[in-house]
């Protein structure tokens, strides 16, 4: 079960670290990104129950705090254990890399050898991306954007069959803006 006091711990944490953030090409505070990857977990945990859901909703909730803040891997391995750092870290592209593919191969491949409930956040995160894209992206992007996300399928379905069934349908959805 999951402990109700880490959520909301990580939900306030999130919130402030990305307060004034919004969801690119929206008006939309950055938070209800967060909290629509965390909501896609526990709806998987409903019916896959055996995961770790304190792990799995905490690495939800602050999912993309190194990467778009000013948050140190330290800092989440202090307030929230050194097991939610590193499914953190696992999730985070490392920007010293050449370009996004790098960056995406390198994040999957330390992803598959952290536990499934960080592997399933990732699904999580791009099934909430998989939203009709800004305006201004070309269909190239979208395309680009989608085969990206066929990827991270390709390479994480096994870590919950819930999310893999959502993700692979929303890949196809995503279809009308290529």
């Amino acid at each position: 079960m999951m402990s109700p006091d880490k959520y909301m711990a990580a939900w306030k944490f999130a919130a402030a670290k990305h307060n004034g953030q919004l969801v690119p090409g929206t008006e939309l505070p950055y938070i209800t990104h967060v909290g629509s990857v965390a909501m896609e977990v526990m709806a998987a945990m409903i019916e896959e129950p055996d995961r770790n859901a304190d792990l799995a909703v905490c690495c939800a909730l602050l999912h993309d705090t190194v990467e778009d803040t000013d948050t140190t891997l330290g800092e989440l391995a202090k307030l929230f254990g050194e097991d939610i750092a590193m499914g953190v870290s696992g999730l985070t592209k490392d920007k010293t890399l050449p370009d996004k593919r790098s960056q995406m191969l390198d994040s999957l491949a330390r992803l598959k050898v952290l536990p499934k409930a960080v592997q399933l956040v990732k699904l999580a995160d791009r099934i909430v991306n998989l939203q009709p894209p800004p305006a201004y992206w070309t269909s190239e992007k979208c395309a680009a954007y989608r085969d990206e996300a066929q990827l991270i399928y390709d390479e994480l379905k096994d870590a919950s069959p819930v999310l893999a069934e959502r993700l692979a349908k929303k890949i196809i959805g995503y279809g009308q803006y290529c």
